[in-house]
């Protein structure tokens, strides 16, 4: 069993940047995934980002790429994810997920909410304009 709790949200004008963190308690962190995903209000959750156990791949949906980076510290058992350039398009609620990092055959498989089995609270992201 992984615990999984994000800080880092909170409410700033659009252009600034945060920081999200997801904090991993429990079994072992390393051998896992991690996808960051997002559900603004009435919309569908959607995924943002995923890394690979090592951080050696890395994944982005197009809306984020060149803004978003998502990074991982298996020492302090902690994913991260740098928003930079915030829009009032990624207000959300944003989740950390993580699971077995099975290898996928497309990009887009490590992006699935599927591929994930532990899940946290989640944290309140607001950008004003």
């Amino acid at each position: 069993q992984v615990q999984l709790v994000e800080s880092g949200g909170g409410s700033v004008q659009a252009g600034a940047s945060l920081r999200l963190s997801c904090a991993a308690s429990g079994r072992t962190f390393g051998g896992y995934g991690v996808g960051w995903f997002r559900q603004a209000p009435g919309k569908e959750r959607e995924p943002v980002a995923a890394i690979r156990w090592n951080g050696g791949s890395t994944y982005y949906v197009d809306s984020v790429k060149g803004r978003f980076i998502i990074s991982r510290d298996n020492a302090k058992n902690t994913v991260y994810l740098q928003m930079n350039s915030l829009k009032p398009e990624d207000t959300a609620v944003y989740y950390c997920a993580a699971g077995p990092d099975y290898y996928c055959t497309s990009d887009g498989c490590y992006l699935r909410p599927a591929r994930y089995i532990y899940w946290g609270q989640g944290t309140q992201v607001t950008v004003f304009s």
